[in-house]
């Protein structure tokens, strides 16, 4: 019949605004996901690798103290002329000189350290890129 015609139902504008704002709210909602899933992984992967770290330090400084009674007792053996605080003093001295190289050294490196979750930033970064393109 003349009367049985199809015709292309094309989405009302309504309903494209209304799909891409829930896009949107999706996309945000999934990159606040790896936001807090990047962060959550750098949490706990950063304090396993404290725990040994501290540990380590602990028993490394016991065994310093340890060691450098011992060395100034050596330098006293070495020098019997010295007296005793001379050779404390000395390995004293050493020790600190040593010891703040060493805090110089890691406030540098750690100076260089990004504390932010990169690839999730580069992800919404290239969102909202998009975003704004279109």
């Amino acid at each position: 019949m003349a009367t049985d015609f199809e015709t292309d139902q094309q989405p009302a504008v309504s309903s494209l605004v209304a799909g891409i704002v829930q896009d949107a709210k999706q996309l945000f909602t999934e990159q606040m996901t790896l936001f807090q899933v990047e962060i959550k992984n750098d949490i706990r992967r950063t304090v396993m690798a404290l725990i040994p770290l501290v540990v380590g330090g602990v028993v490394a400084f016991l065994g310093g103290i340890v060691l450098l009674f011992a060395a100034a007792y050596f330098v006293c053996w070495l020098f019997p002329d010295l007296p005793t605080w001379v050779g404390f003093a000395s390995v004293g001295g050493l020790v600190l000189l040593v010891g703040g190289g060493l805090i110089f050294w890691g406030k540098s490196q750690l100076s260089a350290i990004n504390p932010l979750p990169e690839v999730a930033l580069q992800g919404l970064k290239e969102n909202l890129q998009w975003k704004t393109k279109n």
